[in-house]
């Protein structure tokens, strides 16, 4: 049987609990998302993560880090990373300037969380900024996290961004496929809809996902729903997974789906299914990888282990397939080398220029 592991779970605290350990151990369990709360220091972290990789050494540890607002760890010398649109302003004065600088925040996103032991962040945001042209009637969720409205600039933005990664060791995830921007209702809580055309979309939002498909090595879907062309978000949906990302824009990357807690994630053509139903759904529809985030704590994180074990059943009773191919991008994530340690990295040139240019 084909070893597929595509659950990304999460932890409660600053260490590994005895269901951490056990829940690690799991034949499904292929990633873990970092949060705030199981950040202290540096030390702590990297310790985290030793740990982690001493039970397995192929789990991909993640984290939802892209300066800004949406930056987990801030202290104990991490940079304050700014929010993505203040390299869309420094485009409109100076935009080679503007390219060098993004890919300079790549760097040292990158650098910083790989000396402590992340393997990635789920950045860039591909999303465009409809907030600066058309007000609060625009997504919030988004906001300044985008690059920029014009669909071009976000995408020259972000390669530079995915280059300074790159140099780090780090592979990407552009979010949120097809986009997220344009509607005001946040997916965390809600569920939105655009209703914009297929072409619309393809022609503006969605166009960054084809001038990057050589470059992204992997994305992250919205949890909105796009009426005129599927009927269910389009993380759940064939449509937009297999036939538009992989089939018109040749995507060959792994897919992520966002976090199956979400309000968004969990209502599918009006009923509400279970975790197990909606992992079904999104690694049916294309997905290689299923997030469930903040489930830990809840009851000890009996949801986390009704999912793994759920899907495991579902798996054995021939309800889902596991995927070689999607086990194959799992891994391609990995970094492929050691990274420096965070005391070579504070004395590295290419780090302190790095800075400099950061707006």
């Amino acid at each position: 049987m084909t070893e597929h592991a595509p659950i990304v779970l999460d932890i409660a605290g600053l260490s590994l609990t005895a269901d951490d350990r056990r829940r690690i151990a799991h034949p499904l369990a292929g990633g873990l998302i970092l949060f705030a709360r199981n950040w202290a220091d540096r030390a702590q972290l990297a310790s985290l993560c030793a740990e982690i990789k001493s039970l397995r050494p192929d789990l991909l540890i993640c984290v939802d880090h892209e300066g800004g607002r949406v930056q987990r760890f801030r202290t104990d010398g991490f940079t304050h990373l700014p929010a993505m649109r203040a390299f869309g302003e420094l485009w409109m004065r100076d935009a080679m300037g503007a390219t060098d600088a993004a890919t300079a925040a790549g760097y040292v996103l990158g650098a910083e969380l790989r000396a402590c032991g992340v393997d990635l962040s789920f950045t860039p945001v591909l999303d465009l900024d409809w907030q600066e042209e058309m007000g609060a009637s625009r997504s919030t969720v988004i906001g300044d996290r985008a690059f920029h409205r014009d669909p071009r600039v976000t995408a020259l933005l972000a390669k530079s961004l995915m280059h300074g990664l790159l140099q780090a060791g780090m592979a990407n995830c552009g979010k949120h496929f097809p986009g997220h921007g344009f509607v005001a209702a946040d997916s965390h809580v809600d569920i939105p809809v655009d209703r914009r055309s297929r072409k619309a979309i393809l022609a503006d939002d969605a166009a960054p996902y084809g001038w990057l498909s050589s470059s992204l090595a992997s994305v992250m879907p919205a949890h909105v729903v796009y009426p005129k062309v599927d009927s269910v978000p389009a993380g759940f949906s064939r449509i937009w997974l297999e036939d538009i990302l992989r089939g018109r824009l040749g995507f060959q990357g792994a897919v992520f789906s966002d976090d199956l807690s979400m309000a968004g994630a969990r209502q599918i053509e009006g009923r509400t299914v279970t975790y197990v139903a909606a992992a079904q759904a999104a690694l049916g529809a294309g997905c290689d990888m299923v997030l469930l985030c903040n489930q830990s704590e809840p009851e000890g994180g009996r949801i986390l282990d009704d999912l793994l074990d759920g899907l495991l059943a579902a798996r054995d009773a021939g309800q889902w397939r596991p995927s070689d191919a999607s086990e194959q991008r799992r891994l391609a994530l990995l970094p492929l080398a050691p990274p420096p340690s965070w005391d070579a990295l504070m004395t590295e040139a290419r780090y302190l220029r790095a800075l400099d240019l950061l707006p």
